[in-house]
């Protein structure tokens, strides 16, 4: 107890010093210093989360535009109602890989890799030579629309996909 009533701080300038690293600059210059950094500092934080958000809104563009037709994508990003369009016909082709699930237990996950492969290729190579717009979902589900770039006022793209 008596060492702590028996404590003498020691005097600022050397607090001081030791902050200035022993140099001999005022208080006011030392804080304007240190403001600038952290100022500094902030705005390097800013540019790089503004870089980051840009990209991130590149990737959600690119991704509206592979998925919906153009009109709805542009229409979504201004935050506008996106009204339904009628079409007097269409047609809509679902599959489904039977027994997948089996397949791939009794599989090494090469084997289900390679199955894939080769299936979606052969898969692919029939639909290329039609305008064929395929979109995939969940699942792996494939669901190829024919005439779709036809009825979107896109140009052809055979085997087009979209994730």
């Amino acid at each position: 107890m008596m060492q702590c009533w028996a404590w003498v701080p020691l005097p600022s300038s050397l607090l001081f010093k030791s902050i200035n690293r022993g140099k001999k600059t005022s208080v006011a210059d030392s804080m304007l210093r240190m403001l600038e950094k952290y100022s500094q500092n902030l705005e390097d934080l800013i540019q790089e989360r503004t870089e980051e958000l840009e990209l991130e809104r590149q990737k959600m563009e690119r991704l509206l535009s592979q998925m919906l037709p153009l009109s709805v994508a542009e229409a979504l990003k201004k935050g506008a109602p996106v009204e339904p369009e009628y079409f007097d016909q269409v047609t809509i082709y679902f599959s489904d890989i039977v027994g997948f699930t089996i397949i791939s237990a009794l599989s090494e996950p090469i084997e289900v890799v390679g199955l894939l492969n080769d299936l979606y290729t052969l898969f692919d190579a029939v639909l290329s030579g039609h305008d064929v717009y395929k979109v995939r979902g969940p699942g792996g589900l494939s669901t190829p629309v024919p005439g779709y770039s036809q009825m979107m006022g896109r140009s052809s793209s055979p085997g087009r996909s979209a994730v």
